[in-house]
């Protein structure tokens, strides 16, 4: 199979079809922030599910680790941005778009733009160490939630 034979292939599939139509749902008609909204942690649970698609699209169909980790960085600095309480990771949510940005990482590969090929590669690295760091920080904001939910639990009903 020929390199442009391949291409066609990868954007008639099914997945990437679907991957298009969900970008433009989440981010062009703010359906991200939207569902970030519902409240214990459920809105911001959801969109990270979708964000599994680009996810797998991009390591399994792709076949590129460099390109999963910088999507797997975007979607992981998503959910920690709607973590932050009291709406305001919400609100920050409504503009960071992490959809779009998996998305033109994935056409940019896809079509061998030498600029998103280049940005791709120099960023694995610095995606490893951001994938700890997001990890990292993602667990402590869960913490600190349960914390706020225990000592104001405990203040209400006590």
């Amino acid at each position: 199979m020929t390199s442009i034979e391949r291409k066609h292939q990868l954007r008639d599939n099914k997945l990437y079809v679907s991957m298009q139509k969900l970008t433009v749902y989440l981010d062009k008609y703010y359906l991200d922030g939207v569902i970030g909204l519902i409240p214990g942690g459920i809105g911001d649970i959801i969109p990270a599910l979708f964000g599994m698609t680009y996810i797998y699209f991009s390591l399994f169909k792709l076949r590129s680790v460099p390109l999963t980790l910088a999507v797997v960085n975007n979607t992981l600095r998503d959910i920690l941005l709607g973590l932050i309480p009291f709406y305001v990771g919400d609100a920050i949510d409504f503009f960071h778009k992490s959809n779009t940005k998996n998305m033109a990482l994935i056409d940019g590969f896809i079509n061998d733009d030498t600029n998103i090929m280049k940005k791709v590669n120099q960023k694995a690295l610095q995606s490893l160490l951001v994938l700890f760091a997001l990890l990292t920080g993602i667990g402590l904001l869960i913490a600190l939630l349960i914390m706020i939910a225990k000592s104001l639990g405990t203040i209400l009903f006590s």
